[in-house]
């Protein structure tokens, strides 16, 4: 499986073979959307690999392929527990640390406290990785840690720059704040304890895999099971960057090989594109033809969030390479054909919301 699209532009650098063939890595949350392609990724590159995952959001579809050809290490279990820390932790050389409560807007502003027991998890995997001689982190955070005041004016063109991430600190909910203290707690063992690192900030990411309970597949699953009016959250003049799921696993990955010190990288597109602009995009895909209905009453999140990419060039030599108006094709596609639309009708409210909720694939 060719995991990186290879369609101009190009990035100025691409994820090293000679750097990932026979490194054993360590990925938690493999299962899940953007885990799993990172898994698909490191396998291609020759990497030995190691997956763990609770199964509460990831689906064991994904990696299916993989524990068939026998090319993964696959262990269900929590993070939480010594044990599972333990079994998994021990000879790795990498961890990339994608295991979260995590979900779309609905479910990030809707269960702060379930979003917060990510403060725990990411200090039990830390200290594993110390304890049990990891080389190296790579955590997965987010665009959620910027500073929520400074992204409200639609009309300004600004760029999130990683610098702007505070002091003042003014993080985006529970999920914001946590990914915010993984930064520093890893930053802080890099100096302290020599455990190299790197924080890599996601913004908005798509593409296949996806769930409903994030924007673009829910805009897609009200779509194609032709929801009139179609509901939009908020008044849809909120403005992201969405971002394609091979540009943030390609920048994850030289991540993984150039940074050590517990930088933190955003990995986003500089694209601006409103809530409604891609709502009438992906109705277009569909051949739906419906009014909106707005809802300023639901989870709308800040509502200008666009990354500065230059750190990550500079860096990593990475850039995005997908443009949104083509990843939202082979997005529609994708999920066009991997969905029962009755289901997914019966389920709609539950799947936008949640982030468990077992859908056919």
């Amino acid at each position: 499986m060719n995991t990186f699209h290879t369609d101009e532009p190009s990035p100025l650098v691409l994820p090293s073979p000679l750097f990932w063939h026979d490194r054993p890595v360590l990925v938690t949350g493999g299962t899940s959307f953007i885990g799993s392609t990172l898994v698909d990724a490191l396998i291609d590159l020759g990497a030995k690999v190691r997956v763990i995952d609770n199964m509460s959001s990831g689906r064991i579809q994904n990696i299916q392929h993989l524990l068939k050809a026998g090319t993964i290490e696959f262990f269900e279990d929590d993070l939480r527990s010594e044990q599972a820390l333990k079994r998994a932790c021990q000879g790795i050389d990498t961890l990339f640390h994608l295991a979260a409560a995590h979900g779309g807007r609905g479910y990030v502003d809707l269960h702060q406290a379930d979003c917060a027991n990510n403060l725990l998890l990411d200090g039990m995997v830390f200290d594993a990785a110390l304890k049990y001689g990891v080389r190296k982190v790579v955590f997965a955070s987010s665009g959620c840690i910027y500073p929520l005041h400074i992204q409200t004016e639609t009309t300004q063109k600004l760029y999130l720059t990683e610098d702007l991430a505070g002091p003042p600190y003014n993080a985006d909910g529970m999920y914001g704040w946590a990914k915010l203290m993984g930064e520093m707690t890893l930053r802080t063992l890099h100096q302290e304890r020599g455990l190299d690192a790197v924080s890599c900030r996601y913004f908005t990411v798509y593409g296949p895999r996806a769930l409903e309970n994030h924007a673009i597949i829910a805009m897609m699953a009200r779509a194609l099971t032709r929801q009139n009016p179609f509901e939009i959250w908020g008044d849809g003049s909120q403005v992201r960057n969405w971002t394609y799921i091979t540009d943030i696993v390609a920048g994850t990955l030289l991540a993984g090989e150039k940074i050590n010190d517990g930088t933190a990288i955003n990995l986003g597109t500089s694209e601006r594109i409103t809530v409604l602009e891609a709502a009438t995009m992906i109705l277009k895909l569909a051949n739906h033809d419906a009014p909106f209905e707005f809802q300023p009453h639901m989870p709308t999140g800040p509502m200008n969030r666009i990354a500065s990419f230059e750190r990550a060039q500079n860096l990593l030599g990475w850039r995005p390479r997908m443009p949104f108006a083509k990843g939202v094709v082979e997005t529609f596609e994708w999920y066009r054909q991997n969905r029962d639309f009755n289901e997914v009708k019966s389920k709609l409210d539950e799947l936008l919301l949640e982030r468990g909720t077992t859908i056919t694939l």
